[in-house]
């Protein structure tokens, strides 16, 4: 047999392969990721390739899969919701309001176009798959008060650049399984676990944060959680620190000895009613940027002894009843400058606090 012949036989078979799809009334946004659910990888380049059209549709081309492979790679997400308890459970929309997510009730793998729990909806356990058009989490799981457990079973993406809120105000939750999320490009984990009040321990080990700039508030109201592991955080481009474990009222100890704050410029609130933390060693805490430190140990009324060897209170513009309500506050090693700076502004700093330290 020829080339000429092979060829032939080679256009026969792709165009044999071809789905049998209305290209009319195709949904660009959903095809992608069907085709490939569907397909071996390689049988859905040569259908791409050979359908001009729907390459076109789907505004892609070969090259950007094989330059930009994450960003086509699947986001799995299961979640378990409260028995009879109804609400939202995925947050997500574009710019235009339209919802860029496939969820799947698992029993039936049956698709839902919505995101709310309805009455009829008698399900345990809910699948969500992210279409690869997202690259921002902001609020995907906001206010989802309906949800008990959420898994991150598959994420192989790496291309998710802001997760702020994305659990923020999920009082319920009591279970996070986070050990494959993707960080390396997300900015922004402002208010990430904001008031989620059920949670009684937090690994995040696996986080790389070495491009997060905003944390503030990122645990706030964490009033549950016993341990918390951020001892691998870079923090070196962090600018804001602003109440990040504010009110973590059941947390006894935090390692902090990894955090850099060279860009920090704002740690008030940063420890605001931690009342069960015995030591604070902030000895590598750097204070070149840092201008507001009000209500810094707020109400951390078993604190013994804090460490703040580089630190030098006096070139705060804002420092507030620092260590206000810390009754049991004994150590209080700092800079020598800023022990002149706390003995000079006692009253300012402490506020009403009655015995001075020794």
């Amino acid at each position: 047999m020829d080339s000429k012949s092979l060829s032939n036989e080679k256009n026969a078979e792709i165009k044999n392969i071809h789905p049998k799809i209305d290209l009319k009334n195709i949904k660009s946004k959903f095809i992608f990721q069907k085709l490939f659910a569907n397909l071996q990888k390689a049988r859905a380049f040569r259908i791409l390739n050979y359908n001009k059209f729907l390459q076109n549709r789907l505004n892609l081309c070969i090259t950007d899969y094989k330059l930009n492979s994450e960003i086509f790679s699947s986001i799995i997400i299961e979640i378990i919701p409260i028995k009879n308890r109804l609400g939202t459970f995925i947050n997500i929309l574009n710019k235009d309001e339209e919802s860029y997510y496939h969820i799947y009730f698992d029993e039936n793998k049956e698709e839902i176009k919505r995101n709310v729990i309805n009455e009829d909806d008698n399900v345990s356990k809910i699948t969500i798959k992210i279409d690869y058009k997202i690259m921002s989490f902001e609020k995907l799981f906001y206010f989802c008060k309906c949800i008990e457990s959420i898994n991150f079973k598959k994420f192989l993406r790496t291309n998710i650049n802001n997760m702020s809120k994305i659990f923020s105000e999920c009082s319920s939750l009591n279970e996070l399984i986070i050990s494959n999320l993707k960080t390396n490009k997300v900015n922004n984990m402002s208010y990430m676990f904001c008031n989620c009040s059920s949670l009684k321990e937090l690994n995040l080990s696996n986080f790389n944060t070495e491009k997060v700039n905003d944390m503030s508030w990122m645990f706030y109201g964490c009033s549950s959680l016993v341990k918390l592991n951020v001892s691998n955080f870079n923090t070196s481009e962090v600018v804001s620190m602003q109440g990040m474990f504010s009110e973590c009222s059941s947390i006894k100890e935090l390692n902090l000895s990894n955090f850099n704050t060279k860009k920090v410029i704002d740690i008030n609130s940063i420890f605001y009613g931690c009342s069960s933390i015995e030591e604070l060693n902030l000895s590598n805490f750097n204070d070149d940027k840092i201008i507001n430190i009000n209500y810094m140990c707020f109400n951390c009324t078993l604190l013994k002894s804090v460490y703040l060897s580089n630190f030098d209170v006096k070139k705060a513009i804002s420092c507030i009843n620092i260590f206000f309500g810390c009754e049991s506050l004994k150590e209080l090693k700092i800079s020598n400058d800023g022990e002149k700076s706390i003995n000079k502004n006692f009253n300012r700093i402490f506020s009403n606090y009655s015995k001075k330290l020794k």
